[in-house]
């Protein structure tokens, strides 16, 4: 449980490194996960023997995984420069009830009633929480509702990644599955940077040291320290503990940026969390 507990807050800076810096997002994403897939090579090259144990198919799912995982940063680093921090890291932690539907729908996984219950109760959460944006009321950000839609976007892809990786990771470790599935987010990410004309070059220092930051705190010590607890502890623990991102980025968020979330933040975000805590305890 220590390194769930590093895990989460390591992931609660994510948005606060994001939201600091001026780069266009889709720069800030390109060398977030560029840098993390240079950070894990080292370690999964020790077991490169693995890789020969791969079949064509999963290496399909794997290269999807990675196409996926590279829309969700695009999208939810986008989120963050429409709407407020609180409303962002909320939206994309619905991401365990997409996956939940998905694995029903492409699967064929049961659904229980708790579950449903769940999901049902965090898309009521989720229309409260962006009801300040349509309504006027006192959402933070340029765009509230684009923002939000933004975000919800992050969490089904981050959703379809983690179905379209599940039957490869059962036969690669931590270190193999993640390099692979970050390089190929990378290359997606740079080729869609270079076809929009995006300039990758030419940023101040502080820009690249955060960055690296994004990379090695949320990127290394988060998601990869995530892949690696799931072999010790029970996942919908884990995936129960990642609520804390959204609480812990609020939180920063109001320190460093005195960035106060609206009344319909604050009430929708709890409704969100509470269908998301029950959807993953139900599929548990």
């Amino acid at each position: 449980m220590t390194g769930v507990a590093v895990a989460v807050v390591a992931v609660s800076t994510s948005a606060i490194l994001v939201d600091a810096s001026d780069a266009p997002s889709l720069v800030k994403a390109c060398y977030r996960v560029l840098f993390m897939t240079a950070a894990v090579a080292p370690f999964a090259f020790r077991k490169r023997g693995e890789f020969s144990a791969v079949a064509g198919r999963d290496w399909a799912l794997v290269t999807a995984s990675g196409v996926l995982l590279a829309v969700h940063f695009a999208a939810w680093f986008a989120s963050i420069e429409y709407t407020s921090i609180a409303a962002s890291t909320t939206l994309v932690t619905t991401q365990p009830a997409f996956v939940a539907v998905g694995a029903w729908a492409l699967l064929d996984e049961h659904v229980g009633p708790r579950v449903v219950a769940g999901i049902l109760v965090a898309i009521v959460g989720s229309a409260v929480l962006s009801a300040g944006g349509l309504l006027g009321g006192s959402a933070v950000g340029s765009n509230p509702p684009l923002g939000n839609a933004l975000a919800v976007l992050g969490a089904a892809t981050a959703a379809g990644y983690t179905l379209a990786g599940r039957s490869a990771r059962q036969r690669l470790s931590v270190w193999p599955y993640v390099f692979v599935v970050y390089g190929v987010c990378a290359l997606a990410l740079f080729c869609v940077a270079a076809w929009r004309g995006v300039a990758l070059l030419g940023y101040p220092l502080h820009e690249w040291a955060l960055f690296a930051a994004m990379a090695l705190g949320p990127g290394v010590l988060g998601h990869t320290l995530i892949n690696w607890a799931l072999e010790y502890v029970e996942s919908s623990v884990v995936s129960v503990s990642l609520l804390g991102e959204p609480v812990g980025s609020a939180l920063l968020a109001l320190i460093l940026f005195s960035e106060v979330p609206g009344v319909f933040t604050i009430a929708g975000g709890a409704v969100v969390l509470l269908g998301i805590a029950v959807t993953t305890l139900g599929r548990g």
